[in-house]
């Protein structure tokens, strides 16, 4: 791909923040800084910086720093101005000379940090996915937070007095969780089995009402996936929760330029750590953890009723790999699986 500098006359870097944007302006040709400034984040900040912008001729193209985050609002307001927009994910800074730093240096940055770059990646849009991540990220809260409180009501149970420990014993977490909800504390008992039962039946009533609540968030993911792209639900190992994990990494057709990025930005791909004549790969612990996390959950599900799965792995382990390494292997299999279908597959309507 060519390098930013080769498509365009003028790059905007962009420090994004909760209340404030601070933009510099960057002629590509000489390197120099043509404008800086700072706007309020709300449309008539995102209009100024547009027409800042367009005081200055020639092709332009916007670096945001977390076009997912403080930045999605410009971005959003840039898309729909038809202006090019480059997602930096991770800058690349150098070491801050004395310390030096500001919102106009790291604005400034961006912008450079852009113009090196060969590989130009573009911000997450489209409806459906933003509203997949919103469901999703409040259904991963929710379901944090009630094993959360089930690991406070067993704490509980164990520390509580023997009175209350006896209606719990040799229950599982399900039975220990219909037991509490059917306590009705009296003033009568002692003050810690009083206090004990009623903190037993809160917790829960609200394990209850978040596992409600996850459960409302996955029926709602269900059917922005089955009016979005149903056809990946017919993959062995994806379902609803899988499937929208993979479309919001994934986002739109083109955003990643093939199945390695895409392998890439899943964490899935091994990263090369030769030396001399010694060739061998390192674990990859960076990119998007959560798209890492849906690749197992695949792996894990073919291993279980995939028949080419299991023979597959069968041959590997007859090769001497690890079972830890054969997975490994199948994530990035099911990466290039899911990219190209993704990108060749016709949406539905």
């Amino acid at each position: 791909m060519s390098m930013l500098a080769d498509l365009v006359e003028v790059v905007i870097g962009v420090d994004t923040h909760t209340d404030t944007h601070t933009a510099a302006l960057l002629d590509t040709r000489t390197g120099g800084v043509l404008a800086r400034a700072t706007v309020n984040t709300d449309p008539d900040g995102y209009a100024e910086l547009v027409a800042l912008a367009e005081q200055h001729s020639g092709l332009r193209a916007w670096a945001l720093e977390g076009s997912g985050g403080y930045g999605a609002g410009l971005a959003r307001h840039l898309a729909d101005a038809g202006e090019l927009v480059v997602e930096l994910d991770r800058p690349q800074r150098p070491a801050r000379r004395g310390g030096a730093k500001s919102d106009p240096i790291d604005a400034e940055r961006a912008a450079r940090d852009a113009l090196a770059r060969t590989r130009l990646a573009q911000p997450k849009t489209g409806p459906e996915r933003a509203a997949l991540q919103a469901r999703l990220t409040a259904r991963r809260a929710a379901v944090e937070a009630s094993a959360a409180a089930q690991r406070q009501l067993h704490a509980l149970v164990i520390t509580a007095p023997e009175v209350v420990r006896a209606r719990f014993r040799g229950q599982s977490t399900r039975l220990m969780l219909t037991t509490a909800t059917r306590l009705r504390p009296t003033t009568n008992a002692d003050v810690e089995v009083f206090t004990c039962l009623t903190v037993l039946r809160d917790l829960a009533r609200r394990v209850r009402f978040l596992e409600a609540e996850a459960t409302a968030h996955e029926k709602a993911i269900r059917t922005i996936v089955r009016s979005w792209r149903p056809d990946l639900l017919d993959l062995t190992g994806v379902g609803p929760i899988v499937a929208a994990t993979v479309l919001t990494a994934w986002s739109h057709p083109g955003r990643c330029r093939n199945d390695a990025a895409f392998a890439m930005l899943a964490g899935a791909a091994p990263i090369p750590a030769s030396s001399g004549k010694t060739i061998r790969y390192r674990l990859n612990r960076s990119g998007d953890r959560q798209l890492n996390r849906a690749l197992h959950t695949v792996v894990l599900t073919r291993l279980q009723r995939d028949e080419r799965t299991r023979a597959y792995a069968e041959r590997r382990r007859t090769q001497g790999k690890t079972d830890r390494e054969i997975k490994r292997c199948l994530k990035r299999y099911v990466a290039r699986e899911l990219y190209r279908h993704l990108e060749t597959s016709t949406r539905t309507t």
